[in-house]
């Protein structure tokens, strides 16, 4: 039996100041984000099955407030408090990408793993 969650929503609380030209996660609405994600999840008794959890910066500023949901590695884009329920319905109930908040992967910031690709993780033999 796993003790891993099946799913994790990652959710950028950066703060870059207020003059900064990309802006800020968490200015522009990360936290309460994050506390509705949180508050939605144990209502609807997924708090051992989902975990939101708050990040530092995720690179993808101009993108804010950014989600990351992984497993699946899908990010969403200019996410604000009321989207919350979609997320939670759509993505992680649904098993749907919420196509209105995913930003094109060909705008994410990060390298590719056409880039550099690193090696997969070997976790050797266990026992049964």
């Amino acid at each position: 039996m796993s003790a891993s969650y099946q799913r994790m929503i990652f959710v950028c609380l950066n703060d870059r100041g207020e003059e900064h030209p990309k802006g800020s996660c968490s200015r522009s609405g990360g936290a309460e984000l994050l506390d509705r994600l949180r508050a939605d999840l144990h209502e609807r008794g997924l708090k051992r099955v989902v975990r939101a959890v708050g990040t530092r910066c995720l690179g993808q500023c101009s993108h804010g407030p950014v989600a990351l949901v992984q497993p699946e590695d899908v990010w969403y884009g200019g996410v604000q408090e009321g989207d919350a329920p979609d997320l939670i319905e759509g993505h992680v109930l649904g098993g749907n990408v919420v196509e209105r908040l995913e930003i094109d992967p060909d705008k994410l910031t990060a390298a590719g793993p056409e880039e550099h690709q690193l090696p997969a993780l070997d976790r050797g033999e266990r026992p049964d």
